[in-house]
């Protein structure tokens, strides 16, 4: 059973199951060329709300040490926000630190379920950052306990690695959430690239 806070915005509902801190382990499995790259990591996942209409995001995962005795790795972070996918109106903050000028649009489960796209979900948006240089946009939807989510716009830095292209996908099974990952980089097309199994901690 979800428990939902008593301060979580109307629009964050459809997303309410990933609220909470998640811990747990994958395997990344990526083949380049004809190399395999395999490693076991471990991974920290936060996601959280501030009052506002979207869930703040992050992600820290490290690499387990390959000897008994050894010491984990440090990997990779993320950070980012998640919303339901609409058009911003004068209700809503931005752009930059501008307040909004008029009343919020969304503020209950009536005008949530108007959101509703054309499959019974619900249209999302997702922004992610990581820190060599790569920030993504991801659109998709989330439909009950599952996130389906692929990339519209990747930006890169002129000192990152490539990186054209990604789809992810996030589900609620028994109680863990359980994501995959596959990605286009170094030349390779879209292929399986991780995914892990986390549990609730907090």
């Amino acid at each position: 059973m979800i428990e939902l806070p008593v301060d979580l915005p109307a629009e964050l509902v459809p997303l309410s199951w990933l609220l909470g801190v998640w811990e747990g382990s994958g395997v990344i499995d990526y083949k380049i060329g004809e190399e395999s790259i395999t490693h076991e990591f471990g991974q920290r996942v936060s996601f959280s709300h501030d009052g506002l209409p979207h869930l703040n995001y992050t992600s820290y995962t490290w690499l387990f040490p390959t000897e008994e005795g050894g010491e984990p790795t440090p990997l990779v972070t993320e950070t980012g926000y998640w919303r339901l996918a609409r058009e911003l109106d004068d209700g809503d903050q931005g752009p930059g630190m501008l307040p909004s000028i008029g009343e919020p649009r969304f503020t209950d489960a009536e005008s949530v379920e108007s959101l509703r796209n054309a499959e019974g979900g619900f249209d999302i948006e997702v922004s992610l950052v990581h820190p060599g240089g790569v920030s993504e946009l991801y659109l998709g939807q989330v439909s009950g306990p599952r996130v389906d989510l692929a990339t519209d716009a990747v930006m890169r830095g002129s000192g990152a690695k490539e990186y054209a292209a990604a789809t992810r996908l996030y589900g609620l099974v028994d109680g863990h959430l359980l994501w995959a990952w596959d990605i286009a980089a170094l030349g390779q097309d879209l292929r399986t690239h991780a995914s892990a199994r986390l549990a609730k901690v907090d």
